[in-house]
């Protein structure tokens, strides 16, 4: 029997609880009422080998008030018994029901988002279950958000692999005018967003539940919506977020000539141009004069489509050889 202090609002209570090498104490903050509400949504799946790791990391996150709500996707490791574990004894964590698949990180995010009521925080931030967050990385987004009158922000990362090696990957390239319908902000993980911001997305996920689990990336889909609205987003250089790389990543760090390869293969193959396809549909465009799928406006303003310019030129070769 351990004897674990629970750091609940102003008070301290006192839970005597059995649970295996857990402890967990948020900050004790006295101007605790100042402070903005952030609700945080972590999708696990077979998560064992970091999650604990991250958990920590977001649960003591600097000068903010949270609640983690977890969804773990059917798993075979122990994760969801184990974030069951965390939760008596931690109580601004929460798990969602359990024993749905999901299949993938896209669902399981957007069932999190429909799922959540949410409405009474300030702020909505997205986690993965095998990152490591810097202490500032949620006061440092809503600062930015706050200073800048932003809807959401997004960052670079600094990605690392167990052999030790470690490397910035930049996102933060200037945002084009249709970059939106052929990438994403950066990872999803590091997505912050105003509450009401992510509200409206909230109600056209309710109306678009079919359609939208069709995207296959949820980061991709969130992004398009937001800049298809005209809602400010700002992708920050400053890297708050450390990025673990393994063998077991659903989306990780590109980089490389087997990564490139993929990518060319995902795109001859017509997974890309359907994605894209998709995204366009769901945000219902009708006006051709500013933009369309055409390959003559595709080349023409090719410079538009991605953010780094060595993807735009990737995209337009891409394009003139008749592969997208």
């Amino acid at each position: 029997m351990k004897l674990i202090l629970v750091y609940v609002g102003m008070t301290i209570t006192c839970k005597m609880v059995y649970i295996e090498e857990v402890i967990l104490v948020g900050k004790i903050t006295s101007n605790n009422r100042l402070l903005r509400k952030v609700a945080v949504l972590l999708a696990a799946f077979n998560g064992m080998k970091w999650i604990n790791e991250q958990i920590n990391s977001i649960v003591h996150q600097e000068n903010i008030e949270l609640i983690l709500f977890v969804s773990v996707d059917l798993s075979d490791d122990g994760t969801y018994e184990f974030i069951q574990k965390l939760a008596l004894v931690h109580q601004n964590i929460q798990i969602l029901p359990y024993g749905e698949r999901f299949g993938g990180a896209a669902p399981n995010f957007f069932h999190l988002i429909k799922d959540v009521e949410f409405s009474g925080f300030d702020y909505v931030a997205f986690a993965d279950q095998d990152d490591i967050w810097m202490e500032n990385k949620l006061s440092h987004a809503i600062a930015k958000i706050e200073s800048k009158n932003l809807d959401a922000l997004s960052s670079d990362v600094i990605a690392f692999w167990p052999d030790g090696r470690e490397r910035l990957v930049k996102k933060s390239y200037s945002q084009k005018q249709f970059d939106y319908y052929f990438e994403a902000a950066g990872p999803g993980c590091t997505y912050v967003f105003k509450q009401s911001a992510l509200s409206k997305f909230k109600v056209f996920l309710q109306q678009n539940w079919q359609q939208i689990n069709e995207v296959d990336l949820h980061d991709w889909m969130i992004y398009s919506y937001f800049r298809a609205q005209s809602m400010k987003w700002l992708i920050d250089e400053e890297p708050l977020m450390r990025y673990r790389q393994h063998e077991e990543n659903q989306v990780g760090f590109n980089s490389g000539f087997s990564a490139y390869s993929k990518r060319i293969g995902m795109v001859n193959g017509g997974w890309y141009r359907g994605q894209v396809l998709k995204i366009v549909r769901l945000l219902q465009l009708r006006n051709e004069s500013e933009f369309n799928l055409s390959r003559w406006f595709l080349i023409k303003n090719f410079l538009e489509l991605r953010r780094r310019p060595r993807d735009a030129y990737a995209l337009v070769i891409m394009l003139l050889l008749g592969v997208f």
